[in-house]
């Protein structure tokens, strides 16, 4: 709030769906920022125009994705959209698990699942 950009940014983001994601990797961040492209549209369109600002971005303040600037942000931004969501829990017992197991995505759930001994992969 108080920024140039801002009611245009909230109409943006307030026009149609969002999905928000916790993306989990060793480098999240940095990785995922570099799938984005630059913040800048025109800047994205020519120097990475496979990236997703580059594909799809309209404007500076209509680019298409968002995507956390370190991992603090992203701490904090995950305890806004996922309330629920304890990162310490997950660092201490979800993570070590996802590492050893087989994992599957569960569409219904929206998430990464261990494949235990007794099920067969879901395809």
């Amino acid at each position: 709030a108080g920024r140039f950009f801002y009611q245009r940014l909230v109409e943006f983001m307030a026009s149609g769906p969002m999905w928000a994601y916790i993306l989990a990797h060793e480098n999240a961040v940095p990785l995922w920022r570099s799938l984005m492209g630059p913040t800048k549209v025109f800047r994205a369109r020519h120097s990475d125009p496979d990236s997703i600002r580059g594909a799809y971005g309209l404007t500076d303040t209509r680019n298409t994705t968002h995507g956390s600037d370190s991992p603090a942000s992203a701490s904090r931004e995950i305890a806004f959209f996922f309330p629920e969501f304890d990162e310490r829990r997950w660092y201490e017992q979800d993570e070590p698990r996802l590492r050893r197991g087989r994992v599957f995505y569960s569409p219904e759930e929206r998430v990464h699942r261990v494949l235990q001994e007794d099920e067969a992969e879901v395809t």
